[in-house]
């Protein structure tokens, strides 16, 4: 197993978190120095907060931890990829390297719908899809199976 899939499995233990919590299950890790400095896990739900995104609460313990907003040297590994809010939020920490598991052709900004890490703001990111990418559209495939089924019951 390489580091991006080390780093991308801890985020899909992040992802389980939010799945368990009834949050679309996204994780997400931040990396400095190959050693994660910043955790998270979508949480909108659970806390009724659209910004709980797994990405924002991640990038704000990287923060904490390393004691500063420029996050230059550090990557980030997502499970799906970012909405505008935390793709802004990247562009903002100034994150360096963006990886991510599977791609979110509705609402993706990345390079599935639009493609806001490449555009001529203070700061561009690299960008890798597809790391886990089963695995990661695996466990959002079960959520959404799960949710249709539990409407079904309730109808």
């Amino acid at each position: 197993m390489d580091q991006n899939e080390f780093f991308m499995l801890e985020a899909l233990k992040l992802a389980e978190i939010s799945y368990e919590n009834n949050d679309i299950p996204i994780g997400c890790v931040v990396v400095y120095n190959n050693k994660i400095v910043g955790r998270g896990y979508n949480r909108k739900e659970l806390l009724k907060d659209a910004s709980e995104h797994a990405e924002i609460m991640a990038l704000k313990e990287a923060c904490k931890n390393l004691n500063t907003y420029h996050l230059e040297d550090c990557n980030i590994y997502i499970t799906l990829e970012p909405c505008a809010m935390c793709s802004g939020a990247i562009i903002n920490f100034r994150v360096n390297n963006v990886f991510i598991g599977t791609e979110n052709k509705r609402f993706g900004t990345c390079g599935s719908f639009i493609n806001l890490l490449d555009m001529d703001f203070n700061h561009r990111s690299n960008v890798t899809f597809g790391i886990l990418k089963e695995e990661c559209s695996n466990i959002l495939s079960k959520f959404f199976k799960s949710l249709r089924n539990k409407k079904k019951v309730e109808d």
